[in-house]
């Protein structure tokens, strides 16, 4: 399994997006990784300054959301949506755009989720728990 060190994480992001700029083709994920920041514009000026933005800490104590999570977290769920890992995440993302009547905002149901789900693991020092992940879905708003 690839992980990525956080700079390497976010260099991936920055790499994305000079590559989208400047009109070179994308492949696999640099794909999926645009697709994602395009829907944020409120990141596009710091990911055209890497060298400001690269080394950056935000930590909660300081309000400030993190950009780069945020990021991350939205390709990630593009790709457990497109291979509908773990089994039920598609159906989840369909019933909350229903519910929503906006795919990213359904979306972001799956982000708070996704990010509440790896907290739990990590503070508690225990595997991802998809059925955890699935459950925290399904207590999302559900169609009128």
């Amino acid at each position: 399994m690839f992980t990525p060190s956080r700079d390497e994480a976010r260099q991936f992001l920055f790499d994305a997006w000079r590559k989208y700029r400047a009109g070179e083709p994308l492949e696999g994920l640099d794909r999926v990784a645009v697709g994602v920041i395009v829907l944020h514009p409120e990141y596009h000026r710091m990911l055209e300054d890497p060298d400001r933005f690269l080394d950056r800490d935000y930590r909660p104590e300081s309000g400030e959301a993190n950009p780069f999570l945020h990021l991350s977290l939205h390709v990630a769920i593009e790709e457990q949506i497109s291979i509908d890992q773990p089994p039920g995440i598609r159906a989840e993302h369909d019933r909350l755009c229903v519910a929503r009547g906006d795919e990213h905002h359904a979306r972001h149901d799956l982000l708070e989720c996704l990010a509440e789900t790896i907290w739990h693991a990590q503070r508690h020092g225990t595997p991802f728990d998809a059925a955890r992940y699935l459950g925290c879905l399904a207590g999302r708003p559900h169609g009128s």
